[in-house]
Order: structure tokens, then sequence, then C-alpha cells
């Protein structure tokens, strides 16, 4: 009880204090935090906070859902995302039955690519490589029958040439689950933290994008069918971004009506905190997943031809010893974010011998036992 007093009160303390310090219009640092980590998630919409699947990946969206059944799971992903960006992802997960927790960690990496590095004059200096990368090291216990609370600690680093930067970011959450109801429950706050090394030494330091993120999802008995919502900047009632070219129109008189100006969007405002998702097991084998992010639509998508901006599309393939990952995300009618990965069970694929016996390297779990 005590424990799960303790993640409560820094969830909604931390939560108050760094809300009231955030920038909206994307004035954030570190960015790159934000992107999904696997391609379960991109085809979940790109948040999945109160997700019971057997993936390791998952535990990176919210580290209270790390348990006993993703001992010894290893995710790993290698795309290129637009522009010919180089995205890696990986985590890992290991339970200490002796200590009773559950361990895991990630790295998410970006590799931007060459650039040439001039001075103000436009004189070729030479070239350089623009990176982003984040380490995450976290933990996760259970309390009660169906509550599990957890926390990670994240170091962020961006390096662009000359301009580099660093954070140390904390994310904690709290999930629920009930076997036999089928239901999940889950809410996270993340990137709470600060810089410690700033772009330009000089200026104040960037704040960073925090999130307050709240996930359920349902499965049903008789239908293998799980529904997912997500709802993500509980913080901040509007994030909607008012474009005055978008809203205001001018009539065959040549004079501006702003009446569109003064409209208050509440639905609109409602919506664009949503993520819709569903998945389809097919058989024992494979999972269809497909998921509508409000946001992504609403900001991305050409008001004239909108095509499928905003939805994403899966497929999970489950061969027992692997796992096998395919997204596909609209984020703008210029095309489309193909990604795939891996999940490996290390306990089944490899053995290190006396070692393994003394730390419960084959140990297998029963998952959410």
């Amino acid at each position: 009880m005590r424990g799960m007093k303790i993640t409560f009160t820094l969830l909604v303390l931390l939560c108050c204090k760094l809300a009231m310090a955030q920038v909206t219009g994307g004035q954030y640092a570190m960015e790159f935090l934000r992107m999904s980590n696997s391609p379960h998630v991109s085809a979940l919409g790109g948040i999945s906070v109160a997700n019971p699947d057997n993936d390791i990946s998952l535990v990176l969206q919210n580290p209270a859902i790390m348990r006993p059944g993703l001992h010894n799971q290893i995710g790993l992903n290698y795309n290129s995302f637009y522009g010919n960006i180089n995205v890696l992802n990986l985590a890992y997960g290991y339970n200490s039955q002796k200590l009773n927790t559950s361990f895991f960690m990630g790295v998410q990496y970006l590799n931007y690519g060459s650039f040439l590095l001039t001075d103000d004059a436009g004189t070729v200096l030479g070239d350089f490589h623009g990176v982003d990368y984040a380490v995450t090291l976290g933990a996760s216990r259970k309390y009660g029958e169906h509550w599990r609370y957890g926390a990670d600690v994240k170091w962020a680093q961006s390096s662009y040439a000359p301009y580099g930067a660093s954070a140390l970011l904390v994310d904690v959450g709290v999930n629920y689950y009930d076997t036999a109801k089928l239901l999940d429950f889950g809410i996270v706050a993340k990137n709470m933290g600060s810089m410690v090394t700033k772009y330009t030494p000089g200026n104040s330091i960037e704040p960073l994008p925090f999130d307050l993120q709240l996930g359920i999802s349902k499965r049903f008995k008789h239908m293998p069918l799980r529904l997912f919502a997500t709802v993500h900047h509980l913080y901040e009632w509007d994030i909607r971004y008012n474009n005055p070219v978008d809203n205001v129109t001018t009539n065959i008189l040549g004079t501006v009506d702003s009446s569109k100006l003064n409209q208050d969007h509440t639905i609109d405002k409602i919506f664009r905190h949503f993520i819709f998702g569903a998945e389809l097991a097919i058989g024992k084998r494979l999972l269809a997943t497909v998921s509508y992010n409000t946001l992504q639509r609403r900001e991305l998508a050409i008001s004239s031809k909108p095509g499928k901006a905003g939805f994403a599309f899966g497929l999970g393939l489950n061969l027992d010893k692997f796992q096998v990952h395919y997204a596909r995300t609209y984020y703008h009618i210029a095309g489309a974010y193909n990604e795939i990965g891996i999940n490996m069970q290390f306990n089944k694929l490899f053995s290190i011998g006396k070692l393994g016996e003394k730390i419960n390297w084959r140990k297998e779990y029963e998952d959410w036992e």
C-alpha cells in the first residue's frame, strides 16, 4: 500500500509542477522522445500505455507494464524514417525472483545523416552528423492482485556538430489488469526532468516534451478482439493549432469573414487528445491492428486531400521463440512510414551454463500471474 501511495503522489506532484512550465507550439528540446519505439506501438497510433500483450517494447510506453512474463525477452527494430533518417530501438526485460522486481532497459537512437558544416558566410568547413539517442533503465513491482507500478530513468543526448545537449528524465506509471474481465487500464507521466547541458550555454533551459497519458483496453471473452482508447496531453486542455490561414475566408466583396475564428471548437479540442485502436487475433499466430490518431490527422492532413493521414495498420506474427511486427503509418499524403521489428526469447535461444542456473536464465514465468 505504501508503494502505491508513493507512486501516485509522485505522479500527481511532478505532473502538476511540470505542466505549469510547458510551452506550446513545438518549442521543446528532445522531441524525438515522443516517437514510437516499435512497429507494434506505431500500429496502435504511436502511444500504448494499457496493453497486456506479451511484447517487451510496450514497457517503454508504461514502465508498470513490465512483469515476470517478459523475462529475458528482447525487442529490436531498425528502420528508415522519412528523409533517410535511421531509427534504432532496443528493449530488454529481466525478472529477479529474489528481489520480487522486474527490470528493463531500452535504447532509442536516431541518425539524421551527414550535413555540410559552414560558417556565417557559407564557407564549407567540413561535414558533421546529427544524432539523438536515449538510454532507459527501469523497474516495476506488483501490488495486490491486479495492480503494478513502475518507473524508469532516461538519459537523453543530442549532438549536432558544435551544438549538443543532454537531459535526465523520469517516467512514472501505474497499470491495472483484470485477467478475468480482460480489462487493462494504465496511466503514465512521461519525460519529467530537466536539461543537464544546453544547446547554447548562454540561453535559458529548454522545456522537455512532458506528457500525461491515460489508456484503457478491453478484450471480449467470446471474440478475439481488443479495443483501445488512449488520451494524451491530459495536463493541457487546448492543443489545437489555430491557423488563421485555414480559418479565415474572403467573400466575393473582398472583405474578411472572421466568423470561423470566433468558434470555440470544443468537440475538436476534445478529440485531438484521443487515439482509438483495435486488434484482432486471427488464430493463435496472427494479430491484425488498426488505429486512428486524431491529432495527427488534424495537424498533418491537407484539407482538400486528407488521404489516410492519422491512420495506422499493423500485423504481428507469433512464432513462439520469435515475434515479428510490421506497421504502416500514414502521417501525410506524401507517403506512409513502414516499420518492421522482431522480438526474441533469449532463454529459448541461448544457454549460459551454470551461471544461467544461478540467475534463473531459463526460468519461464506465467504472463500476468
